[in-house]
């Protein structure tokens, strides 16, 4: 078929849909500032196949919340006696929904000490520490939310912020891009928040070495943007609105990890603040090294339990010179699950693969106005040379005819590119208009690529069975796999119902050798599955560095480890 035919009826009928309100809106001076509360929900019918849903109002903490029961932080060792006080969410087996906590005042003398530190940029306003303590795109809630919000200029206050922290034993949760979805950014126990947003800087590119310097607020989008004129780029491409520090607590990767990697394989050091306030740079700017402990990947990914990070350097990529995106559709996901494979197995270097279901296809459709078929679809990236993308694209082009694919077009226009991966990024969104007053849990397994296409065929099977409306999208060319179920929280029998969905996936994965989490991260959401996948030790040597590292437990306390570990 003719892309430009194609895609010009594609664009006629489009409404322009867009990600909106990524971020609440930031006021660094807010002592007196006020930030509008946005989620309150009205009634809906479509949730369900069944048209019963209503939505109601989810509270997260009271106006009181500065002052509630103080108690003493859990054992490293006592996993009966952190069951008693009733904290133990995430545990294994947990089916708890809003995550439990402790609470105390916060010393004068701290307030005191941050406002010195900080000057204006610190809040107690409750709206903005509302904001602080709900995730944007995420079903997860707290008991409790931030005593107050701190917006560092600088590493030597970060140190600073930390260290008095820790002397008073008060909790810190780091806080980036608030684009994560399992949980990472709540304050179960209150405390300080620590809003990255005013350390963006780039602070030093190195265009021969091809690296970068930066601080943790910038964004993903924005150094690029930065990048893009001297015709480099940073090839991790997670979530619209994603900080560098928050990817990096995460290890997050995106639709180019196929090609290029996770974050992990993309950050050459760190400099972290930890729990005492000291600063470390985890490594130097040298492309390899074997000098000792490996503290940047030990960082990488352990979502401020260990530190906050103030200083990353990153690897960067040339922009490639041709591109050829391509899209086909199947019959079914197996079908086009196994040309992922296949592709993979022909050797092409392709730099994206994306999976989406027809009901993905259809929520794309309702929230841009599009006339996209609704079968399941392939989105495939080819970088180089023309000549060798065009020749990438004919071998591809074959593959998807031997296995049932049809309708297999492609752009070479780069207003026409941009579109389609466009559509693609805004995924999440597209599903909350198609399904408007719902919340998502969205899965994240990931298996080896010889398994993916009957994990995607066992897990549809489950989906298509659910009254709740579930789509599909995958990472195709890594095995990395995501549902998005739309559900209302509020209603025990929905929770339950995509808790169901959800631990069904994850079980199904672990058992082909895969996880529970190929990017997204642990948070409080994916605690519980942490044993099976990892085994006992392997747990309780990770809360031994947590505790060598974080003795008074101040750290983003709650996440990654769960409870019931002890040693």
């Amino acid at each position: 078929m003719a892309f430009s035919s194609w895609f010009s009826r594609l664009r006629s009928s489009s409404k322009g849909f867009f990600y909106s309100n990524l971020r609440s809106s930031r006021f660094h001076n807010l002592q007196t500032s006020k930030v509008p509360t946005t989620h309150v929900f009205h009634s809906h019918s479509s949730i369900l196949r069944n048209p019963f849903l209503s939505l109601l109002p989810a509270a997260l903490a009271s106006a009181g919340a500065l002052a509630l029961q103080s108690q003493p932080s859990p054992s490293f060792c006592d996993a009966s006696d952190i069951n008693a006080r009733g904290v133990s969410f995430g545990g294994k087996g947990s089916t708890e929904f809003v995550v439990k906590g402790s609470h105390k005042e916060l010393p004068k003398e701290l307030i005191d000490e941050l406002k010195a530190i900080c000057q204006d940029n610190i809040t107690m306003d409750y709206d903005e520490r509302y904001v602080h303590g709900k995730p944007q795109n995420s079903f997860h809630k707290a008991v409790n939310i931030p005593d107050v919000v701190v917006f560092p200029r600088s590493e030597e206050e970060v140190s600073k912020i930390v260290k008095s922290c820790d002397k008073h034993k008060v909790p810190i949760v780091p806080y980036g891009g608030a684009t994560s979805i399992e949980g990472h950014t709540l304050s179960p126990n209150g405390g300080v928040c620590i809003d990255m947003s005013m350390m963006k800087t780039v602070k030093a590119l190195h265009i021969v070495d091809m690296d970068v310097v930066v601080e943790p607020g910038i964004g993903w989008m924005e150094l690029n943007e930065y990048l893009e004129p001297h015709g480099l780029f940073f090839p991790l491409d997670p979530g619209p609105g994603a900080t560098i520090g928050g990817m990096c607590a995460t290890r997050c990767s995106g639709s180019l990890a196929v090609r290029y990697g996770t974050m992990r394989d993309n950050v050459i050091n760190l400099k972290v603040v930890l729990a005492n306030g000291d600063i470390v740079k985890t490594a130097s700017r040298a492309r390899k090294s074997a000098a000792g402990y490996d503290l940047t990947r030990l960082v990488i990914g352990s979502e401020g339990t260990l530190g906050v990070i103030t200083e990353v350097t990153l690897r960067l990529q040339k922009i490639p010179q041709y591109s050829v995106v391509a899209m086909c559709n199947f019959p079914s996901v197996k079908d086009a699950a196994d040309v992922a494979i296949a592709t993979m197995l022909s050797g092409i270097q392709v730099s994206r693969v994306e999976l989406l279901d027809e009901v993905q296809v259809r929520a794309i459709n309702v929230a841009n106005g599009k006339n996209l078929p609704e079968s399941p679809t392939l989105m495939f990236e080819f970088i180089g040379t023309e000549a060798y993308t065009r020749e990438q694209t004919q071998i591809v082009q074959k593959i998807v005819a031997e296995h049932n694919g049809s309708d297999f077009v492609f752009a070479e226009d780069p207003d026409d590119k941009k579109e389609l991966w466009k559509i693609r990024k805004e995924a999440l969104w597209a599903c909350f208009a198609m399904v408007p007053n719902c919340e998502a849990m969205i899965s994240d397994v990931c298996v080896p690529l010889s398994r993916l296409a009957e994990l995607i065929s066992r897990s549809k099977q489950e989906l298509n069975a659910s009254p709740l409306v579930c789509t599909v999208i995958a990472h195709a060319g890594d095995g990395n796999f995501h549902t998005c179920i739309l559900f209302d929280p509020n209603i025990e029998e929905h929770r339950l119902e995509a808790e169901r969905l959800n631990q069904f996936m994850v079980y199904t994965a672990l058992s082909m050798d895969g996880t529970c989490t190929g990017e997204h991260g642990v948070g409080t959401g994916k605690m519980k599955y942490l044993e099976k996948e990892l085994g006992m030790e392997a747990l309780r040597t990770m809360k031994r560095i947590k505790a060598a590292l974080d003795p008074n437990n101040i750290m983003n306390p709650g996440k990654l480890i769960p409870p019931h570990v002890c040693f």
